[in-house]
């Protein structure tokens, strides 16, 4: 029964990586073996609660016995009170009988009782490894989705052409990087033409301004021309 312990501290103690190695799964094994170690701890119960009942039951037999040796005992003297030795005899007779049947009653019960003893303390140390083992589930499962998880990158990083990845996201970062000087190139040309546009604007409006400035002072010199006449 007890062996059941071993294999189960073999499969906790030994490395995620090396179960996942195997065709078993390691989880399910876990919960194979606690269903396999809870139908033991009910068996080993029963069993205890047997040898408790036992243990009891001839107590009761070798103190029951004991307590007639002793009523044997006090019938003898009073019958050699009462000048009865025949009488005394058969009462000490009855009572050698009934001494020997409690001792060996009391070994009995005296081998009943580490028998029990043991038990209980065995399967105290059942449902201390079940419980150990149930906590311990909820981390080995978290360690063999971790161990797959990682498995699986790595699977997919070794098979992934990493190298031609990066030559085209490069290919890709100095198309963008073109799009980028065309674009600023095109905002310049842009600012080239509107400052042209501008200063031919300013050109032709200082001419007109200049032909007023003309045109003015050729009127006023006419005026004073005439006053002067």
């Amino acid at each position: 029964m007890f062996e059941l312990f071993k294999r189960v501290k073999t499969v906790v103690n030994s490395e995620v990586n090396s179960l996942i190695d195997k065709a078993e799964d390691p989880i399910k094994m876990v919960e194979q073996y606690l269903r396999e170690m809870g139908s033991d701890i009910q068996e080993a119960e029963k069993a205890t609660a047997k040898m408790m009942a036992e243990e009891k039951l001839l107590k009761m037999k070798w103190e029951e016995a004991e307590s007639m040796v002793m009523k044997r005992e006090e019938q003898a003297v009073q019958a050699l009170q009462d000048q009865n030795e025949d009488l005394a005899k058969r009462a000490l007779e009855d009572k050698i009988k009934i001494q020997e049947e409690a001792e060996q009653l009391q070994s009995l019960y005296l081998d009943a009782s580490k028998t029990a003893t043991d038990l209980k303390l065995k399967l105290t140390e059942m449902k201390s490894e079940y419980r150990d083992m149930e906590l311990k589930k909820a981390s080995l499962k978290s360690r063999a989705q971790s161990a797959k998880a990682r498995t699986n990158i790595n699977r997919s990083m070794s098979s992934h052409n990493s190298e031609g990845s990066k030559q085209g996201f490069k290919r890709m970062e100095e198309k963008v990087l073109r799009y980028e000087a065309e674009a600023e190139t095109s905002e310049d040309l842009n600012a080239s033409s509107r400052t042209l546009d501008d200063e031919l604007t300013q050109m032709s409006t200082k001419t007109k301004m200049d032909e007023e400035l003309e045109r003015l002072k050729e009127k006023i010199a006419q005026q004073t021309k005439a006053t002067n006449e």
